[in-house]
């Protein structure tokens, strides 16, 4: 049998790096555990902690619930090297072969305006990107 799995990613600002996840896999915000009405809520319901913050966390969902969940985790260290777990988004699926480059490039294009950063490309396969914290993926 086969289990699900949650990819969590350590980072400075987890609320803002959400808004760029979500633009980059379609996801949306996790609504909070049973029988929490916010986020917020189910926070407070754990021991008070003097250095937690609003920013301390964020959770994303496929919508179509296909996708693993994206729990972003704040930490407190920066990062230090390459990533050894990276995403590849597969934004050419079912796209006809000769529009499948541009696909690519035009989705890279859209997540560069959102933040990220072309770290180099493989031409006609994928292009490696850095989101706006510097973690590596790629788009192919």
């Amino acid at each position: 049998m086969a289990f699900d799995i949650d990819l969590t990613l350590d980072c400075a600002h987890p609320t803002a790096l959400a808004e760029f996840y979500k633009l980059a896999l379609g996801y949306e915000d996790e609504p909070p555990p049973p029988p929490f009405a916010t986020r917020a809520e189910w926070v407070a319901s754990f021991p008070s902690d003097p250095d937690d913050t609003a920013d301390d966390g964020a959770w994303l969902r496929d919508p179509d619930g296909v996708g693993p969940r994206l729990f972003l985790q704040q930490v407190p260290e920066p990062k230090t090297g390459k990533v050894r777990l990276h995403l590849d988004i597969r934004v050419s699926r079912g796209v006809e072969p000769e529009r499948r480059w541009a696909a690519v490039t035009g989705f890279a294009q859209r997540l560069v305006a959102a933040g990220g950063t072309v770290l180099r490309e493989v031409d006609g396969h994928h292009v490696v990107l850095a989101d706006p914290e510097g973690n590596e993926f790629c788009v192919a």
